[in-house]
């Protein structure tokens, strides 16, 4: 079986850092993904919820800001939630490896893995 994924988009907000009550980082961000094709003169982007934990969650936070490129490998995490006597889903990206993107002039080519 394989649940793997990767993503290169922009940071739709800057990162924070929060701790949990045993001391462990972890950080929620969310990627805004362009799709391969438009409708009409607009692009499309699908807005992908990442979660980082540990060292991962460190370096996200102290190099990446709102609308910088980056790259994620990591895997997909589902749940669900019960609103309203309705059954909802939801699923994230859980980051394994993060990594700068785009010009080098604007990043570095670093990479952080759990």
């Amino acid at each position: 079986m394989l649940n793997s994924v990767v993503l290169m988009g922009r940071l739709t907000a800057t990162p924070e850092l929060k701790t949990t009550p045993s001391g462990v980082s972890v950080t929620k961000f969310c990627v805004a993904v362009e799709r391969n094709y438009k409708t009409g003169e607009e692009k499309l982007s699908d807005f992908i919820n990442v979660t980082a934990w540990r060292g991962t969650a460190d370096f996200v936070c102290k190099y990446f800001q709102k609308g910088q490129m980056i790259a994620v490998v990591g895997s997909i995490q589902t749940g669900s939630y019960e609103k309203e006597n309705e059954k909802r889903y939801t699923f994230e990206v859980v980051a394994e490896k993060v990594s700068f993107c785009g010009s080098k002039g604007n990043n570095n080519n670093n990479t952080i893995e759990n």
